[in-house]
C-alpha cells in the first residue's frame, strides 16, 4: 500500500497476508483523486473514511493535508493496523502534531453513520461489494446529513451497481474492476 501524493507522498506499507481487505488500487486510488481534485481542496477539509479497511484513504487523505479524519473500521485487526501506520507517521521526523488529527474508530458503519453528530466537506466509503446494506448507503448519507453544503461523497463498489438516477449522483468512473460514484450535495 503507498501513499500517492502529500506529505507522505511514496510512503510504503506493508499490508499483512491475513487480511481479508484489500486497499484500493493505486491505479484507481490515483485516477479518482485526480478527478476529485477538480470538486474538493483537500487540505483544511474535515474527511470521513468508511469502511476503511487498510486506512489506504484515510492514509491518503492525511497526506493531502486534510484539517481532520475520522477512520472507520469494523475488523480488529485492519483497526489496530490503520493506528500502527498512523503511529509510524507520527512517529517520522518533520510531522507536525497538527498533521494529526484523525481519529480510528473501531466499529459499525452503520451504527457510526446513525449516530454521528458531525458534518463533513469529504466522505469516502468502500463497502464489500457484496454487502447486502450496499444499494443503501449513498440514502442514508444524505438523509443522515453527513455532508455539509457543497460536500462531496465517493462511494466505490462492483459493476453490477449504477447509482445515476440517485437526485445527488454527478458522475461515474470505472477504473479496471473498480468502480466510483461521485455525489454531491448542493451548496
Amino acid at each position: 500500500m503507498r501513499i500517492i501524493t502529500g506529505k507522505y507522498k511514496g510512503r510504503h506499507f506493508d499490508i499483512p497476508r491475513s487480511f481479508k481487505a484489500r486497499p484500493t488500487t493505486d491505479f484507481a486510488k490515483e485516477n479518482i483523486f485526480n478527478v476529485l481534485n477538480g470538486y474538493i481542496d483537500f487540505e483544511e477539509a474535515t474527511a470521513l473514511d468508511l469502511f476503511a479497511g487498510t486506512g489506504s484513504i484515510s492514509l491518503e487523505l492525511l497526506s493531502r493535508g486534510c484539517q481532520q479524519v475520522v477512520s472507520v473500521e469494523m475488523d480488529r485487526d485492519h483497526h489496530r493496523f490503520i493506528q500502527q501506520c498512523v503511529d509510524i507517521l507520527k512517529g517520522e521526523r518533520n510531522s507536525p502534531s497538527s498533521m494529526f488529527n484523525i481519529q480510528c474508530i473501531r466499529g459499525d458503519v452503520f451504527r457510526f453513520v446513525k449516530s454521528c453528530r458531525m458534518q463533513f466537506d469529504f466522505i469516502f466509503a468502500d463497502p464489500p461489494y457484496a454487502l447486502e446494506q450496499l444499494p443503501m448507503i449513498p440514502d442514508l448519507i444524505f438523509e443522515k446529513g453527513l455532508l455539509k453544503e457543497g460536500g462531496i461523497f465517493v462511494f466505490e463498489h462492483g459493476k453490477h451497481n449504477d447509482f445515476s438516477t440517485h437526485p445527488h449522483f454527478v458522475e461515474h468512473r470505472s477504473y479496471g474492476s473498480v468502480n466510483f460514484s461521485i455525489f454531491r450535495r448542493p451548496a
